[in-house]
């Protein structure tokens, strides 16, 4: 099995150094190149091509946010997955809007930082559970623009995938929850963006928020 290759941007040593160590110690990932500034970065993925650019926002010389617009721009296949300690709701959304596929905070355990890996590397955007409810900071309030053909309602299995996407897990921890096949859930995904007109895994986070299906999983 190819291993998912990972490039590095943080400008603390000894913090990019626990995080290799923590990369490298999975049997499916490995550390291929470093950069701490955003500029390197970049270069970096220009020069490495990895899968994935672990990228902390606050680096000097360019931000993580800025690397994030311009990586978009040069490299849009390499997946980037944004690490820090900032919550605030702005934050979030900015780095989402840039083009970042995963948000997971400094805080949050080093189980969390792998599973966002492996998400991104199957294909899925990862948002760090302890941040979902800030994403949609902005929405309260508004009127909800989502569009659903009442012939179109979403079947219980259909509102179960929404449910586990928004909490995070992947199309193959889906699978294992349900006792069913990754192509199924891909397969419900793919029917539950066309009957509600979602364009990706956040319009789900936002469906189940909304209808308070995050409050406990």
């Amino acid at each position: 099995m190819d291993k998912l290759r990972i490039v590095i941007a943080e400008d603390h040593e000894i913090v990019r150094e626990g995080l290799k160590a923590l990369v490298n110690a999975q049997p499916d990932m490995r550390v291929i190149g470093e950069a701490n500034h955003g500029y390197e970065a970049i270069q970096a993925v220009k020069n490495l091509q990895p899968d994935i650019i672990i990228m902390d926002v606050t680096m000097p010389k360019l931000n993580g946010l800025e690397a994030t617009k311009k990586l978009k721009q040069i490299c849009p296949q390499v997946k980037i997955l944004t690490l820090t300690r900032h919550a605030e709701a702005g934050f979030i959304q900015q780095l989402l809007r840039a083009g970042a596929e995963g948000y997971v905070l400094k805080q949050s355990a080093s189980a969390e930082l792998i599973r966002a890996i492996r998400a991104l590397g199957a294909g899925n955007n990862y948002l760090d559970p302890a941040i979902t409810g800030k994403v949609m900071t902005g929405y309260a309030g508004k009127e909800v623009k989502i569009s659903v053909d009442p012939k179109n309602a979403i079947s219980d299995r259909e509102e179960e995938i929404i449910r586990l996407v928004a909490w995070g897990y992947s199309n193959k921890e889906i699978a294992n929850r349900l006792e069913i096949s990754v192509k199924t859930v891909e397969t419900h995904k793919t029917n539950i963006m066309k009957k509600l007109n979602f364009r990706g895994r956040i319009d789900m986070v936002r469906y189940a928020l909304l209808r308070g299906w995050l409050k406990d999983n």
